[in-house]
This record gives C-alpha cells, sequence and structure tokens, in this order.
C-alpha cells in the first residue's frame, strides 16, 4: 500500500509543475477578445496538463512574493514594445529579478523584448538593428558547431526553421560564457542558452499569423511603417507558414527539463 501511495505522490509531483509569465506588454483589444489577452496566448503554446501558470504584469511592478519563487519550475518574459536597452524603472527592476532568477539557476525563457533583456541581464548588449525592422516570416539557422546541437537533434529539430519576427531591436553581444545557438541573415543573435537554465529566442514562437497581422497594422497606425510596406509584409505572410510545432516543442523541452 505505502508503495502505491508513493508512486501517486510521485506521479503528482511530475505534473503539478508551476510557471510564471513575465508580462511586458499591454494587452491589445484583439489579443484581448480573440486569445484573452497574451497570457492565452503563451499558456496556449507552453501550458499542459497539471501544469499552473500565473501572470506577473511587470510594466506594473507586479511580481511573484520573495517567497514563493522556489515554487516555480521557471519563467517566459514576453515581448514589450519598449526597448530592453533603455533604463525605465521597470526595466531596471526587471534586470534586478532576472539576476536574481539567475542565481537561483531557475529556467527562464526570454522571447523577443525578453531574449533582448534577457541577455543584458547576464552581461550582454542589445540595441537598435542596424539592418531596421523585422517584419515577417525569417529562416533561423541552427549552429551545428554549439554544444546544444546534438540536444536539438535528439528533438528532431531540422538545422533551418521558420519563425515569425517583429522586431527592430535585437542582441549586439552576448554575455559572457553564453552560446551562440541560431542565427539568420538578418539577426546574428537570433537564439541563445547560457547554462542549461535560460534561453532568448528573437522570433515569435508564440505568434499565429492573425497576430502578426493585427501588429502590422498597429505600426501602420503608430507610424512606424507605411501603408505600402504594410500591404508588401502581408502578401509576403502567404508565401510559406512557420515552424510551429518545432519551436513548440523546443521551448517546451527547454523549460521542462528535457533540454
Amino acid at each position: 500500500m505505502e508503495s502505491i501511495i508513493m508512486t501517486t505522490t510521485i506521479t503528482t509531483m511530475k505534473k503539478n509543475k508551476k510557471f510564471g509569465l513575465l508580462l511586458c506588454a499591454d494587452d491589445t483589444d484583439y489579443v484581448k477578445k480573440m486569445y484573452g489577452g497574451y497570457y492565452g496566448v503563451f499558456v496556449r503554446m507552453l501550458k499542459e496538463e497539471g501544469e499552473t501558470w500565473d501572470m506577473y504584469r511587470v510594466t506594473r511592478g507586479e511580481y511573484p512574493d520573495e517567497d514563493e519563487l522556489e515554487s516555480y519550475d521557471g519563467f517566459v518574459i514576453s515581448g514589450s514594445r519598449k526597448d530592453a536597452h533603455s533604463n525605465e524603472p521597470w526595466i531596471s527592476r526587471l534586470l534586478i529579478f532576472l539576476k536574481k532568477l539567475d542565481s537561483m539557476k531557475k529556467k527562464v525563457l526570454g522571447i523577443c523584448f525578453g531574449h533582448q533583456i534577457l541577455s543584458r541581464a547576464l552581461g550582454g548588449k542589445s540595441g537598435r538593428s542596424m539592418t531596421g525592422w523585422d517584419i515577417g516570416i525569417r529562416t533561423v539557422h541552427f549552429s551545428s558547431s554549439s554544444s546544444s546541437s546534438k540536444l536539438f537533434q535528439s528533438l528532431k529539430t531540422p538545422p533551418l526553421l521558420s519563425i515569425y519576427e517583429i522586431h527592430r531591436d535585437e542582441v549586439w553581444e552576448l554575455p559572457p560564457k553564453a552560446e551562440l545557438i541560431a542565427w539568420s541573415d538578418k539577426t546574428g543573435v537570433e537564439m541563445f542558452r547560457y547554462g542549461d537554465h535560460m534561453m532568448g529566442i528573437q522570433g515569435h514562437p508564440e505568434y499565429t499569423k492573425d497576430i502578426l497581422l493585427h501588429l502590422i497594422d498597429r505600426l501602420v497606425k503608430l507610424d512606424f511603417i507605411e501603408d505600402s510596406e504594410s500591404e508588401e509584409l502581408k502578401a509576403k505572410l502567404d508565401e510559406h507558414e512557420p515552424d510551429r510545432e518545432a519551436l513548440r516543442r523546443l521551448c517546451t523541452s527547454f523549460l521542462k527539463g528535457g533540454l
């Protein structure tokens, strides 16, 4: 009887993983309506049965309590309209928090802005891309020389992956001891890994086509791009699809111990 109880307890513990989303963006009306906000977009891609996912709007100063941190298996940092290289108070506080998570060896996955701010927290540098905006589907190349290449092969990840991108900043310089995982003809650091516990992805594995179309329209309204450019960008999105399933496996395997 004791062995049965112990087996049940261990199984429950394995299923009851807990993660936190560090949300660095405001939800748009469209994303709220279609997905329940960006939280809904992320959990749709990453959440599995038995898991708990909490959300913290770090732009508003929301963070888990200090005594709760040990209970988390990992964190995801979202994208943002803000610059990861700025010194706004909320960004400075986020940098301190990420350094704390590094000291605890907590799993952290950074997406777009999250990729850049994670690099900065670990000692890297980011800023405006010299080649301007990258909007659309980008093919990224995995580095065959990285020590992680065999691990990616175990996930049957192809050497090239297509991913949605929408950014004008990039990682300029990797943190010391960080490893370049992937690059593209547009951006030198598409993915990096720091130890076994931190990873950044410049693109958006969580995005769907309709979200990207919506954000392109927003860039036009904000005068970041012209109408004519937006129509060209939208047309190119019909040419092929991102490798969303392979990217999902990559993210979940990293966060949950399989990578």
